[in-house]
């Protein structure tokens, strides 16, 4: 039927969004959020010895590798924009209570070392505090008789171990091992022993997510039995993510981390309104590894896929971005 003139949409009854969207230099002049290679850091799994690099089934394009052969990709990758890392250790022999985790010829001290020997400044080296890499039943702390956490029998290794990782020179450490207490228990030893000016970046909303198992197999650090929903958050939680990340602010940590990220959006967003310090987050292994496998498979661009997730999570409130597509970001220019 044909409408009455009274009835037909006029041409200023409505906004003509599409204006603002009509060609790529009008879009890019317009974007609210923009990607820059200040914001990653890449996460790098280290070994003891020289010349060896294995890469991840499960994660292509990652390697477990020694700190002469980090440092050539640390090299590559500084010409391309890099400015910061996260280290992870991995270890031949581990015992019950972690004790490699502080070891100071241990791989993160030894690659600390090293990589500020060549690099200095120019690398910002973040150093990953948690036990679950060094101990041999795969839990983050110290572990009771009867298999489950002790929290505060947790907190002295965990505090050593970021003493040792500043006294190697490390520039931030990153307590992840959700322990309650970590963070004050860090920053007294640290100031006690002349490190005040170390910051802490805390894991303040870790949560119990599915989206760690590539993680797992590249650190070699999955538990044994159990699991880690006793000190994780539960997925299904919004309110509790945000107290931890107020309390471990009142307890001194100098920056906040929501890990993993694409999942947990909401939570990076409401975290913005809640904090002025410094937030992180942490694209995980799995969220990872899917869009390289499904690229891979042909089911979409990997490049856009990528840039997509990532601004995503800029969008929701980071600041810092912890990505293993940051070697791709940098090395194929995609920013």
């Amino acid at each position: 039927m044909t409408l009455k003139r009274k009835d037909k949409i006029t041409q200023t009854s409505y906004r003509r969004f599409h204006r603002l969207r009509s060609s790529n230099v009008l879009r890019d002049t317009l974007a609210d959020v923009r990607l820059h290679r200040e914001n990653f850091i890449l996460p790098l799994f280290l070994r003891k010895g020289t010349g060896l690099r294995t890469e991840i089934p499960l994660m292509p394009g990652v390697y477990q590798q020694t700190s002469d052969i980090a440092i050539a990709q640390i090299s590559e990758l500084a010409d391309k924009g890099l400015g910061s890392i996260i280290l992870f250790g991995i270890l031949e022999s581990k015992d019950t209570n972690g004790s490699g985790a502080y070891d100071p010829q241990g791989p993160v001290p030894e690659g600390i070392r090293a990589i500020k020997e060549v690099f200095g400044d120019a690398i910002q080296i973040y150093a990953d505090v948690c036990l679950c890499e060094y101990t041999s039943h795969g839990h983050c702390g110290i572990l009771t008789k009867e298999g489950k956490i002790d929290n505060d029998a947790s907190l002295p290794p965990l505090a050593e171990t970021a003493r040792v990782y500043a006294e190697a020179g490390a520039d931030w450490v990153a307590p992840s091992n959700m322990m309650d207490g970590r963070v004050s228990s860090i920053r007294e030893l640290l100031d006690e022993e002349g490190y005040k000016h170390i910051p802490i970046l805390s894991y303040s909303a870790k949560f119990s997510s599915n989206y760690y198992g590539p993680f797992r197999e590249a650190a070699e650090s999955a538990p044994s039995h159990g699991d880690r929903k006793s000190y994780q958050i539960d997925f299904r939680s919004w309110r509790t993510p945000l107290r931890e990340m107020r309390e471990d602010e009142l307890q001194g940590a100098d920056a906040l981390m929501v890990k993993p990220a694409l999942a947990y959006l909401d939570i990076l967003a409401r975290a913005k309104q809640q904090t002025d310090l410094p937030l992180y987050a942490y694209n995980v292994s799995g969220e990872y590894s899917m869009v390289k496998f499904g690229a891979a498979q042909g089911l979409f661009d990997e490049h856009k896929l990528v840039l997509e997730n990532l601004t995503s999570i800029k969008r929701a409130g980071a600041d810092m971005i912890l990505s293993y597509h940051t070697a791709d970001v940098l090395a194929e220019d995609w920013i």
